[in-house]
């Protein structure tokens, strides 16, 4: 009767532990499916977060027809102006004038690699060269756009010293108008930002080199 009543409650303690275990291993179970499924711990919850998944940037990605035109217009409009640029260096006569003209080379030359850039990139057509280079085409280009035709590059072609002065300073004083009213097309009609930004410096520097330009003609 003795050893009965002190072997049950060794059993009893020894159940106890066992019980134990188990509810923390079922309850560890538990706690880990949580974890896992849970949005608010790691692991899915941050490959589906918001800043992970995010798509890219309209600044990056989106370009509408009229960026599309603005950057086909004014690839051979740039061309032009490199062109003429490119003629002051044994033609002009004031310092001025050639200074204008490298001006002129170092801004647009970059600029027309940025425009090819974005035309490969969006899968749309990049000029070729010679493409339009002389009177342009309707909507960015034609006669708004300014560019000169072959009757004008022949002339100024021909021209040295004082006259090729005043002819290339009235030239590409259209030339640049005609840059101007384009970018300004592309700044209410584009979607791309970074064309827009282009535009916007088109119309600062060129206006800048008209108001130079035009002062140098008054000079005579």
């Amino acid at each position: 009767m003795n050893a009965r009543l002190f072997r049950a409650p060794t059993r009893a303690r020894a159940a106890v532990p066992a019980a134990a275990l188990t509810a923390a291993l079922l309850l560890a179970g538990c706690g880990g499916q949580d974890q896992a499924g849970s949005p608010g711990h790691s692991g899915h919850g941050a490959a589906t977060s918001p800043s992970a998944s995010a798509s890219p940037t309209p600044a990056r990605g989106e370009h509408n027809a009229a960026d599309t035109a603005f950057a086909q217009g004014m690839i051979p409009h740039h061309r032009q102006a490199v062109e003429m640029a490119g003629l002051a260096a044994d033609r002009a006569a004031s310092p001025e004038v050639g200074q204008l003209a490298a001006a002129v080379r170092k801004e647009q030359g970059p600029e027309i690699e940025t425009l090819s850039g974005w035309l490969a990139a969006w899968g749309e057509r990049v000029p070729a060269e010679g493409d339009g280079g002389h009177g342009g085409h309707g909507g960015h280009g034609g006669a708004m756009s300014g560019m000169m035709t072959g009757e004008d590059m022949a002339r100024l072609e021909k021209a040295t010293g004082p006259a090729f002065d005043r002819a290339f300073l009235e030239l590409m004083t259209r030339h640049h108008e005609g840059a101007v009213a384009m970018a300004r097309t592309e700044k209410s009609e584009g979607a791309y930002p970074p064309a827009k930004d282009l535009a916007d410096a088109v119309i600062a520097s060129q206006s800048a080199e008209i108001t130079r330009m035009k002062a140098l003609l008054d000079r005579g």
